[in-house]
């Protein structure tokens, strides 16, 4: 059997648990990417796909993933070559967790390069610069700051090092402190903001967009991207989740945390959308506006309204710390599996990974101007491994989970670790997670690849 508790530590309480995990989905998924791909796919029946991709795909991977980590007990790669070895499996689906740390740490290198973003444009919003921009001028701050490797550089250095500062303290000191501070603040930061857009921006026109569907804007490509988006935001196959499993208590419910992470998660993408949207419907803007959403078309908005620069700036801290307590996640894996491996200290482990990290991060800042015209199928090296990560190696680490829970481990093993009564949701669940998910995000896949 193995070990019943990780040698990294465990949380404190469930309540721990709940916070790390939440805060590993919540990130610039929720806040950046959930609310414009909304607005670019109609609002409301969009929404509505998304919130039952949630539970019939990202509930029951999420299961499928805290088990086999609650199960292992190590990092995921070791997590996945002992499991195999209990069930009589191949060495190989050891791959399964060397693919979830590599696109944690792949996907940290170019999110810090974008949490830097965040951070910079704390400093903007507060200074005051967004007062009196017209579209034009927003887009060109948002340019000048692309265009500057040396701001790009020192911001993404700053956001690395607070990363790897959590990181290096362990579990209790520092991943548990971190997310019960930083997940709290979050949470009334964007009650806050929602509050802010219920008195200032039109906000019966935000809730329309929201939640009146219309499915005549939803393409069966929105479909997909909801699913992938349901996926995605959750911070499936990338062992954040296996890794965080592996530091639950015995004791504790599978079922009951993930449906409270998954209920949190998405809770804060519905208020991210109803803080944001009312805010450019006052200003008389679109939300069809792409990825720029968020550092063009909300600071336009910010620059018009009352209260609008420390409005602006507390939206800003709210994306900053939506990215830390994802980005302290995205390093964990690695950082056990050295620590495991390789028998360095935790704070030495953490520092070779956050500059290894931090090193390819410059590649991928420098991609977006001294570099931009050195290109790969078109793509720049920010592009490429947003689309190595995002469209390959999680549905890949996603698609192995499903295959693994649902059809190589014996049911016995299964109920053991999740500890639910035969019938009801168990079987609701398992029928999930060997049939609907896996197919799921096989959809997900063909499509990001061209193949449907």
């Amino acid at each position: 059997m193995p070990a019943t508790v990780s040698i990294h530590g465990q949380w404190s309480t469930r309540l721990a648990f709940v916070l790390a995990a939440t805060g590993s989905a919540v990130g610039l998924g929720n806040i950046w990417r959930f609310p414009y791909i909304a607005g670019d796919n109609g609002g409301g029946a969009f929404v509505l796909v998304y919130l039952a991709c949630i539970l019939l795909i990202g509930l029951p991977i999420m299961m499928g993933e805290i088990l086999l980590g609650r199960r292992g007990r190590q990092s995921p790669i070791n997590t996945m070559l002992t499991l195999a070895r209990e069930e009589g499996l191949s060495r190989s689906w050891g791959l399964m967790g060397w693919i979830g740390v590599l696109a944690g740490f792949l996907i940290l290198s170019f999110y810090s390069v974008i949490a830097g973003w965040a951070l910079a444009y704390v400093f903007k919003a507060g200074t005051g610069s967004f007062s009196g921009l017209d579209a034009e001028g927003s887009a060109e701050v948002f340019g000048a700051m692309l265009a500057n490797p040396e701001g790009l550089l020192a911001w993404h250095t700053i956001f690395m090092v607070m990363t790897a500062m959590v990181v290096a303290r362990g579990v209790r000191s520092g991943l548990e402190r971190a997310v019960t501070i930083l997940m709290p603040a979050l949470v009334v930061l964007l009650i806050v903001l929602v509050g802010y857009s219920m008195a200032q921006g039109a906000f019966m026109d935000g809730l329309r967009f929201l939640f009146q569907p219309d499915f005549t804007a939803l393409s069966p490509n929105a479909v997909l991207l909801a699913m992938g988006q349901a996926f995605f935001t959750l911070s499936l196959g990338m062992g954040a989740i296996m890794v965080y499993g592996s530091y639950l208590s015995s004791e504790a419910s599978i079922a009951k945390t993930s449906g409270s992470v998954v209920a949190a998660d998405t809770v804060v993408a519905l208020l991210a959308g109803l803080a944001i949207f009312p805010i450019l419907f006052a200003a008389g803007l679109s939300p069809e506006q792409g990825p720029g959403l968020i550092f063009v078309t909300l600071p336009l908005a910010f620059g018009e309204m009352p209260f609008g620069v420390f409005f602006g700036t507390l939206f800003f801290v709210l994306l900053v710390f939506a990215a830390w307590t994802s980005a302290i996640s995205l390093i964990e894996p690695a950082v056990a599996f050295m620590v495991e491996n390789l028998q360095l200290n935790r704070v030495f482990a953490t520092t070779v990974v956050a500059m290894l990290a931090w090193t390819l991060g410059i590649a991928a800042l420098l991609s977006l101007n001294v570099w931009s015209d050195y290109t790969l199928f078109d793509r720049g090296v920010l592009d490429i491994l947003d689309y190595l990560t995002a469209n390959i190696l999680l549905p890949l680490g996603g698609f192995l989970i499903a295959l693994f829970v649902g059809w190589r481990m014996t049911e016995r093993s299964v109920q053991s670790e999740l500890r639910l009564t035969l019938g009801g949701i168990y079987t609701v669940w398992y029928f999930l997670v060997r049939y609907v998910a896996p197919i799921a995000i096989l959809l997900v896949f063909l499509r990001a690849v061209g193949l449907i």
